[in-house]
């Protein structure tokens, strides 16, 4: 009879702390998933982030070419024009040498 009784009381302790043990083990998990979630929702923002860095880099990128083409066409502009007028400069630079020459030898 009291063996009967330990026994119950036993079973009834064990039924207990298993049913215990399940409900800590399913809080464990639950808290386990939603620091999976929060985990995972980070790394989308992180994503998202470096994808966004990689759009507006490639944005800047294209438009510093841009900018960059329009000075190097601006800059062959310019030494063309130099080219042209390079002639006309020496003949004037030419023409002053001589000219001071022609003065230096009358005196």
């Amino acid at each position: 009879m009291i063996l009967s009784i330990i026994g119950i009381i036993l079973g009834t302790i064990a039924i207990g702390l298993f049913i215990w043990l399940k409900n800590d083990q399913k809080m464990s998990n639950d808290l386990h998933e939603a620091e999976l979630q929060h985990t995972h929702q980070g790394m989308k923002a992180i994503m998202d982030d470096f994808n966004n860095y990689q759009v507006t880099t490639d944005r800047k990128i294209a438009e510093l070419e841009k900018q960059l083409e329009i000075q190097n066409k601006s800059q062959d502009k310019k030494f063309e024009k130099h080219l042209k007028e390079l002639p006309f400069i020496i003949g004037r630079v030419v023409g002053q040498i001589e000219f001071s020459q022609d003065i230096i030898n009358r005196k």
